[in-house]
This record gives C-alpha cells, sequence and structure tokens, in this order.
C-alpha cells in the first residue's frame, strides 16, 4: 500500500512536469506567486520570496478547494506541519518535534492576538479563532520565532488573519453537515456532524464598519479505546501476563494505574494487584457541542489609521487530552481587544478570561468511582481474604486471581445504572481528586505591545541611509483564583497568583548590493517573575540574485518560560500530589527526596527475591536499598533552544514551477518536564528504605523540572507547486524530521512524539465542466515512538486520503462533497488518543456583497 501512495507522489510530480501552458491565467498565476505578502515573519510587510525565514501560508481559497471541512483542518496539508488529533474537536499543530497535545511550544495568533487558554499556556484548537468564512490567510512559521514574539514560541508560531470588513463586505452562511462513525468500526453505531457558520460585515461609509461571526459545531466524538496493557510485566516474577495479570492497566482504562496499585503478600507470594477501573467508554462523554462568536466595531479617523475593538467567546464541550484525558464541559473562554495601527506606529491591548465550568478529569472520575463503594484499604484487604479462600478450595493461582476481583468488586457502581449515573454527576462536582474529579479553573491573561517603525516615523533618515528599524514592547500577567485544588497561593492564601512576563526587541535589517543582498538582526529581552532577563539574538539574510532566485540563511536563539500549570500546579490525583517547579511551589520537596524510578526498580527487586529466592521481605528489603536514588533535580528554569536554518524559494519551468525548501538544525536543553519523587514519613536513614517499599509511607510527588538532556535535531522540507493550464494543479509537500542525538541523557527529556517522514501531495481540478471542480490529497507518516505520561509506545505508521467536488452555483451559492479519510481505515496520531475514521460531509455556502 505505501508503494502504491509513493506512486501516486510521483504521478503528480511527474504530470506537473510534462505539461507547460502559456494563457492570461498562468500569467497572473506567476506574478501572484512573485507578489504575495506575508506580515508575520518580520512583523511587517514583505514579499513573500524575500522573507529571512521559512513562513508556509494557507489561503482560505486554497483550503476551500482541498478535501478537509475546514482551512484549520487543512493546515495538516501545508509543508512542515504535524497536527495531531486527541479529539474531533481538539486537533494541535506542532512544526520540527517534540509534539504533544498541550503543545506549549507552539504559538497560536488571530490576527495577531494570542488566543491561548490561560491556565494551559496553550490554545483549545481553534475554539477561540476565526470561523471559515472569516479567516483570509493563516501564516505560520516552522521554527522559533521568540526574537520578534518571545511568547514561547520556540517550535513555531501559527497567525491566523480574518477579513477586514471594509474590504469584505456582506453577508455569508455556510452549513456542513456529514457522518462519522461509518462501518461499524467501533461502538458508535453512524452519527450526525454538523457545523454552521455566519459573518455579516458592513462599512456604513469609509470610517466606520463593524463585524459579526457565529459558529456552532455538533456531533459525536472518535472513541478512545486502546486496550494495550501498560504493566504486562509487573507480575512476571510469578508468571502471570495477559489477562491472568491482576494489575491489567490498559491504556484507555483509568483506574488501575500505578497509583492504584498495591503489592500484596499471599500465601507466600509477593503479587502488584490493580484496582479494576473503569474504561473511557464506560465513563466519558463524547457528545461534542462547541460554540463560538465574536463582535468588532473598526473605525479608520484618516488614511492608513484604523483602531479596532473587538469581543469574542467561546463555550466548548469536548475531549481534551493532557497527561490524562479530560472532559471539557461549559467550559468557557471570553476575549476583549483593542488594536490601533498607522504606518507608524501600533498598540494592541487584550484580555483573555477562562473558567474551566463543569469540566472534569477521567481518570480521577473513575479512580473515584471505585474509592466510593469501597474504600482501597478494604478492597485490597477483601481481595486478599477471597484469594486465600479461592487457593484453599483448590483454585489456580490464575482462577483465584479472578475470583478475588469478581468478590472485591461485588457492590461496584455498573455503567448504565442509575446508581452510577447519580454517583457520577455527584464526584464530577467535588473540586478535590483525591476523593472528586472536578477541573475549577478561573484565570486571566491580560496583555499589551507596541510597535514602531522608526525608518516611517523619520523617513528622510532612513532613507538616506537606507535602513529599515522596527522596535517593540510588549507585557503580560497571567491572574489566576487559587481553586484549593489546582492551585494554591502558598504566601497569601486569599489573594490570585500572577506570574508576569516583560519583553522588548530591536530589529534592524539594511539592503546591499543594488537590493540583492538584504541583512537583519534583532535583539530580544525577556524578563519574567522568578527569573533573570533573558537575550535572545537572530541573524538573518537573503540574497536574490533574481526576481524568482532567494536564497536565506539564519541563526537564532530561543527561550521557553514556564507556564502557569508548570510554575504554580498543586493538584492531587490519585495519592500522587502534582507540584509546580517554582521555588514557591515545591521549596524543601526536590531536596528530600527520592526518584519513582529507583523506588519501582527497588519494589521490583525486593518482589523478585521474595517470590524466587525465598528470601523474608525484610532481608529483601536490606540487600537492594542502595538501588534507591535520591532526587537530583531542581527548580524550574527556561527552556532555551539554539536553531541554525538555511533555505531557498524560487521559481524554475518558465516561472511555471513554485519551488520552497528548507534545512534547520536545532539544539536544545533544559527541557521542561516531569520527575516523579516521594519523601518518606521518616528522617531515621536506617528505616527509608522500608518507608519507600510501602506506598502507605511516603508522600508521593510529581515535580516539573528542567531535565539535563542536551538534544539536537534536524530536519528539512520541500514544497513544490505547479499550475498547468486552466484547470489543474498539483501541490506536493515532504517533510523530514530527525532526533540526532541525546547528550547526559536523564529519561526526563520530552518525547520527540513526530514521524521522521510527512508526506502529502494534493492534484487539484476547477472548472472541469462549467463550474465544477475537485480534489484529492493523499498523507502518509512513518512510524514513530511517543512518550508521554498517559502512555508511552509507537504510534503506528498511515496513510490516508481525502477528497472533494465542488460546485459554484449562480447567486452566490456553492456546494462541496467530501470526505476526510475517505477510505475509512482506521488511525490513530497520538497514543491514549482516539481512533481516527472516516467522516463525509456536504457544504453549502451562500454569500452576498449587498444588505
Amino acid at each position: 500500500m505505501n508503494q502504491k501512495l509513493y506512486l501516486f507522489f510521483v504521478f503528480i510530480s511527474l504530470k506537473s512536469f510534462s505539461q507547460v501552458q502559456n494563457s492570461k491565467t498562468q500569467d497572473s498565476i506567476k506574478k501572484e506567486e512573485l507578489n504575495e505578502i506575508v506580515i508575520t515573519a518580520s512583523r511587517r510587510s514583505e514579499k513573500l520570496m524575500h522573507s529571512p525565514i521559512s513562513i508556509e501560508q494557507l489561503k482560505s481559497a486554497e483550503a476551500k478547494i482541498m478535501g478537509s471541512p475546514s482551512i484549520y483542518e487543512a493546515l495538516e496539508n501545508v509543508k512542515g506541519v504535524q497536527i495531531i488529533t486527541p479529539s474531533l474537536g481538539f486537533k494541535v499543530i506542532n512544526t520540527r518535534g517534540f509534539a504533544n497535545s498541550t503543545n506549549v511550544r507552539f504559538a497560536q495568533l488571530v490576527d495577531g492576538i494570542d488566543n491561548q487558554a490561560p491556565h494551559l499556556g496553550a490554545p483549545i484548537a481553534n475554539a477561540l479563532g476565526a470561523n471559515d468564512l472569516d479567516i483570509d490567510k493563516i501564516e505560520i512559521i516552522p521554527g522559533t520565532a521568540a526574537a520578534l514574539y518571545g511568547m514561547n514560541a520556540i517550535n513555531g508560531l501559527a497567525n491566523i488573519q480574518t477579513k477586514n470588513p471594509f474590504e469584505y463586505q456582506g453577508i455569508a452562511i455556510q452549513q456542513l453537515t456529514g457522518v462519522n462513525h461509518v462501518g461499524n468500526i467501533d461502538r458508535f453505531s453512524p452519527k450526525v456532524y454538523s457545523q454552521f457558520n455566519l459573518r455579516i460585515a458592513k462599512a456604513f461609509n469609509e470610517k466606520l464598519a463593524f463585524k459579526i461571526n457565529a459558529s456552532t459545531t455538533g456531533g459525536t466524538d472518535w472513541v478512545a479505546d486502546d486496550r494495550t496493557d501498560l504493566a504486562p510485566n509487573a507480575n512476571a516474577s510469578t508468571g502471570l501476563f495477559g489477562a491472568d495479570n491482576p494489575a491489567y492497566d490498559e491504556v484507555n482504562g483509568y483506574g488501575n494505574e500505578s497509583a492504584n496499585r498495591k503489592t500484596l503478600n499471599l500465601n507466600g507470594k509477593n503479587y502488584v494487584v490493580a484496582r479494576t477501573g473503569y474504561r473511557e467508554t464506560d465513563i466519558s462523554d463524547y457528545e461534542i457541542k462547541n460554540y463560538k462568536a465574536d463582535f468588532g466595531l473598526y473605525f479608520r479617523p484618516k488614511k492608513g489609521h484604523e483602531l479596532s475593538l473587538t469581543y469574542k467567546t467561546a463555550l466548548i464541550n469536548t475531549i481534551y487530552q493532557r497527561s490524562n484525558r479530560f472532559r471539557l464541559d461549559k467550559y468557557t473562554l471570553n476575549q476583549f481587544s483593542a488594536d490601533y495601527h498607522t504606518p507608524v506606529f501600533q498598540v494592541k491591548a487584550y484580555a483573555t478570561n477562562e473558567n474551566t465550568g463543569d469540566s472534569y478529569n477521567i481518570r480521577s472520575l473513575a479512580e473515584n468511582m471505585d474509592r466510593a463503594y469501597k474504600s482501597d484499604d478494604k478492597w485490597f484487604a477483601d481481595y486478599s481474604t477471597a484469594y486465600k479462600n479461592a487457593v484453599s478450595s483448590g483454585a489456580s493461582v490464575a482462577d483465584a486471581h479472578r475470583i478475588a476481583r469478581t468478590q472485591s468488586d461485588a457492590g461496584r457502581f455498573l455503567p448504565g445504572t442509575e446508581a452510577y449515573e447519580q454517583k457520577k454527576n455527584e464526584l464530577i462536582d467535588i473540586n478535590n481528586w483525591d476523593i472528586g474529579a472536578a477541573l475549577r479553573v478561573k484565570s486571566t491573561l491580560v496583555h499589551g505591545e507596541g510597535l514602531i517603525n522608526w525608518d516611517k516615523a523619520f523617513l528622510s533618515f532612513f532613507e538616506k541611509i537606507d535602513v529599515k528599524l522596527l522596535s517593540g514592547v510588549d507585557y503580560r500577567n497571567y491572574i489566576i483564583v487559587p481553586d484549593g485544588n489546582y492551585f494554591i497561593n502558598p504566601v497569601h492564601a486569599d489573594e490570585n497568583l500572577t506570574y508576569q512576563k516583560t519583553g522588548a526587541f530591536t530589529q534592524v535589517t539594511k539592503d546591499f548590493f543594488s537590493d540583492k543582498l538584504r541583512l537583519g538582526a534583532t535583539i530580544r529581552m525577556d524578563k519574567a517573575d522568578y527569573f533573570d532577563a533573558k537575550f535572545t539574538p537572530q541573524f538573518t539574510a537573503v540574497y536574490s540574485p533574481k526576481e524568482n532566485l532567494n536564497f536565506r540563511a539564519s541563526y537564532q536563539n530561543g527561550y521557553r518560560f514556564p507556564s502557569i500549570f508548570e510554575g504554580f500546579s498543586n493538584v492531587n490525583s490519585g495519592g500522587v500530589k502534582r507540584v509546580g517547579g517554582l521555588r514557591i511551589m515545591s521549596d524543601g520537596i526536590f531536596e528530600n527526596s527520592y526518584t519513582k524510578a529507583s523506588i519501582d526498580k527497588f519494589q521490583t527487586q525486593v518482589n523478585t527475591d521474595v517470590n524466587t529466592n525465598g528470601l523474608a521481605q525484610a532481608q529483601a528489603i536490606e540487600k537492594n536499598k542502595n538501588t534507591i536514588q535520591k532526587n537530583p533535580y531542581t527548580y524550574l528554569e527556561p527552556e532555551f533552544v539554539k536553531s541554525f536554518e538555511v533555505g531557498f524559494r524560487g521559481m524554475a519551468l518558465n516561472k511555471n514551477l513554485f519551488i520552497d525548501a528548507d534545512f534547520y538544525y536545532n539544539s536544545y536543553k533544559n527541557f521542561i518536564a516531569q520527575v516523579e519523587a516521594s519523601i518518606p514519613n521518616t528522617t531515621d536513614p536506617n528505616l527509608i528504605p522500608t518507608a519507600l517499599y510501602s506506598k502507605n509511607t511516603q508522600n508521593r510527588y510529581r515535580l516539573w523540572t528542567n531535565s539535563k538532556s542536551k538534544i539536537y535535531n534536524y530536519g528539512g522540507s520541500l514544497g513544490l507547486k505547479y499550475r498547468f493550464g486552466n484547470t489543474f494543479s498539483a501541490l506536493t509537500n515532504l517533510t523530514y524530521t530527525k532526533l540526532d542525538k541525546t547528550d547526559d541523557k536523564d529519561g526526563l527529556e520530552d518525547g520527540f512524539n513526530t514521524p521522521e517522514f510527512n508526506l502529502n501531495g494534493t492534484l487539484i481540478a476547477q472548472n472541469i465542466w462549467k463550474n465544477l471542480g475537485a480534489s484529492v490529497t493523499a498523507r502518509y507518516q512513518n512510524n514513530f515512538d511517543y512518550v508521554s505520561f498517559l502512555v508511552s509506545g509507537t504510534v503506528p505508521a498511515y496513510w490516508t486520503m481525502d477528497a472533494q467536488l465542488n460546485y459554484h452555483f449562480k447567486k452566490g451559492i456553492s456546494a462541496k462533497l467530501g470526505g476526510t479519510n475517505i477510505l475509512n481505515k482506521p488511525y490513530t496520531s497520538i497514543l491514549g488518543g482516539p481512533s481516527i475514521g472516516g467522516l463525509y460531509y456536504l457544504s453549502l455556502v451562500w454569500e452576498t456583497t449587498k444588505f
């Protein structure tokens, strides 16, 4: 199948090269490619061909003729972009490696405004973003953008640009109706998927305009039901594997993790036993109901000057994945912004408010559903008694474990019963993960920034020296309301937590050799609470011997400061407290704790000596006590990356072929990661090993810290775009991403979590017959290792196809009949995430410029 896919891409490329046609349409296409303008790469308007760093863009018109149901999802076809899908209602953009479901290294803006959920430090997909009818284009920087933006964009940045109501007036309505869960590939029969978009824009005159947008999305999410055992060798010393393993812990089963297991001495043998837990399919809600809207007023007091005031709101009901999976329920985001810009300067301010509503942690819900009918101590005591009775009655070891579980689970809340639903609703309203599951966070992000173009302010002087000079300053403050579970204020319990950042940059560029060589330099300073000031330089060069031949090179550094959650969290979860890595939160824990990895190894060796070597437990503890290691990690510092990049952008074959290629090499250090560690409940050195053998005599923590590893990765991408005749065009992208090496490896470095090869190709036909168009897209990515706290393993390779037919009727009506994964071959993009099948849809759009 992979060979067929590669042949498909080769066919597209060869077909593209085989035909060269000259027409007025072709000439306009060439002119369009040469004069395409971007603003994100340098924070000023410039030609795409002359951009000093890699930048990709996807225009709304291009996305409409692709098989993806939305422009946001069509980003999967853009060169260098990786998209992972933890939920049908939640997709995550990443570039250049180290992907995860909460991608705090990749920033996402809408018209230059950050749309992250404050306490996460990352956006919830496009939940607060623009709808399809209002998106003009999306620009993506696939690499560190820290020197100009400073908002932790060390892996990349996306800027969604919307349509200005002065230039794009009228009413537009879109109704997309589809179906997924086709073919009985999971527990659902086919389900309806619906998306409605509305845009209204009106300019009353040359000075005043307004814009309104609204969207609703509804459907049934993809199902996560991976039953792979995460603890297959927990009872290897007793020969119990697979279904016989009493510590069985399936990926999408919760309440049977490490924190829910206990070592029981049964008839002289040590067995690791887990509580039963619940599957996600039994305990979660897969219904998607997302809503968003925005309203904007726009005022142009004079030419080149514009003031915009906007309000955005979103209500989110979907699945969200971090180190655990969450159900977001009545989760709201609200954003107020003001932007005033002129050719000389720009000032911008916005505030984003977040309320997690009735959201809950699926794992904590499963754990506490079990504990709600029987405590851990009672359940394990009952298990021990039932096991011994079963063995005394002649049952085999494996059968005795099954009998013990069945008897201990008597009275358990059963999914689908009234008692189960009543208890579930009770637990998801308890804001303590040791006894409930509620996620109750309220936070606010306040941001202000200003830019000044010195070369426009002092035009005559800078024209004489032929230099462009841009400076900017920004301020950001995160405000968190302590909820007593997720966040606390350890200093002033009744006051909000605050976390402030300030930054400033200056960028200078100058052309040489009759504008054939452009050199640029940027220096940025960022200062955040609890950290010293950090300086970020960037150096760029663009050489353009001809208009259609452009070579570029850049070197830059980037910093990422800890997010609110990484710095300030204080979560009780299953007997393990997840604590932020700032000293204000974790003072004394690092110095007095022992690593979980060494404790797990110690416990396994003790169990092996008891089960196979006949040692008494006290003897085995004494023998293996030196296995336990003190925690070598300490308080958080910012992450750091150095990045070198070269690239080429140009046109060939009589300007019919557009080529964009890049290669980069990065080095990272101080990865922000988590280490699990425990503090024994004794300070007597002789009693510490015994205390760390039992979970009941230690305090367990998961601490945010910095990996000691130094990591190097490199890669490159090649994009080809060819349009031949008035009908056909072909796009082909190949991305290669490689983890080069890791020095001082300590196991805490973030997983690379990125396929080595990602290949996609699209063949587009327009006006095949009258106003009929079509396209087909194929994508392939190879298998890759995935590491996370939820699950680690290998994501299988997959290839998938999207396709669509579109037709433009009279009176502003257009139709699009399409599908993603049209062959309906289920795949997963992230471990612990859902199995993704086919989605088939019909989209109808009506637009008018008069009302």
